[in-house]
């Protein structure tokens, strides 16, 4: 059988998680909706079958499964909506952007128990997954630390200037958008982290989201967690977590992209492959399947997500 899925808020992410649904069999378009009519016209180009209804509440009503690709304010009141109908949840990270409002919206999810994931996207991969194992194994040796280094030329990123939030400090930003991801990937490695200092830098302009940040985590063993992250230059996008050993270290670029050093230089130990979103996609959405059964799945719980949330809010915060 396949799961009737609909998909509220049809932007960036809306719209690849839609091609990928269409692909996959385990996933029917039950219904879609946006409050944006152009972001619904585009929608229905790509999936002409699709169901464009007049609600959230209606899209929520055709559906097993809820996808919730919207920015984080609203999105917290479809989930609620969804999770009380007794719909399973996916949900875009970040989990929200209030700590009181998504504690209490993770509190509603478990007490529902209706199955439900956060969209972190690496959590099903090949690179989390093989850096995992490397750690248990003693493959690196004793663990380190971790270094995040994000860049980027401009933010939001040419592909992301549609979604005007991002740009903006209520929503938006790169820390919630791009380093949650990685944040996410060191809690899997190390365990749950706590910020010891954070140094984040914003415009003049107060409405806007920040340009640098510079920070320090630590494990509960005292592993350190550091963060380099900035905006401006003429450069080429940089994304990239190493997770530092005794023995060996890996470094993940662009999310996929998996290399070793032993201390010289690092080389791919995978093959790229030829289509990297959708393969992520794809992973995504076959752990989802196992989600909605109730069985053993790689998904970001919401719990997992709410401590990433309270990391970021309280970098951003500093």
């Amino acid at each position: 059988m396949t799961v009737r899925t609909a998909i509220i808020g049809l932007g960036i992410m809306g719209r690849r998680m839609l091609i990928q649904m269409q692909a996959h069999e385990g996933f029917a378009l039950s219904a879609l909706w946006d409050p944006d009519p152009t972001a619904c016209a585009t929608a229905e180009s790509l999936a002409p079958e699709a169901v464009i209804v007049e609600s959230a509440s209606a899209a929520i009503e055709t559906a097993d499964l809820v996808y919730l690709a919207c920015p984080p304010v609203p999105r917290r009141a479809y989930t609620l909506e969804a999770a009380a109908a007794g719909k399973a949840l996916f949900i875009e990270k970040p989990l929200g952007v209030d700590l009181a409002a998504s504690e209490a919206m993770v509190a509603m999810i478990e007490k529902s128990g209706v199955p439900a994931a956060v969209n972190f996207t690496q959590a099903a991969g090949a690179a989390l997954t093989g850096v995992a194992q490397a750690s248990k194994s003693g493959a690196l040796g004793d663990l380190i630390g971790a270094d995040i280094v994000v860049t980027y030329a401009a933010w939001p990123r040419a592909w992301q200037v549609d979604a005007d939030w991002l740009r903006f400090r209520a929503e938006g930003g790169m820390t919630r958008e791009v380093l949650s991801h990685f944040l996410f990937f060191s809690e899997r490695i190390f365990g749950p982290l706590s910020v010891r200092f954070a140094y984040p830098s914003f415009p003049s302009d107060a409405s806007l989201c920040e340009t640098h940040l510079l920070a320090r985590l630590e494990s509960a063993a005292g592993l350190p967690v550091s963060i380099l992250a900035s905006v401006g230059g003429a450069q080429p996008d940089r994304q990239e977590l190493t997770i530092k050993g005794s023995a060996a270290s890996r470094r993940i670029s662009d999310f996929y992209v998996d290399a070793v050093s032993d201390g010289g230089p690092f080389t791919e130990i995978t093959e790229r492959p030829a289509d990297p979103r959708a393969s992520s996609l794809r992973a995504q959405l076959d752990a989802m399947l196992l989600c909605i059964a109730g069985q053993s799945h790689p998904l970001a719980t919401p719990q997992e997500a709410l401590r990433v949330q309270r990391l970021v809010e309280t970098m951003l915060a500093t």
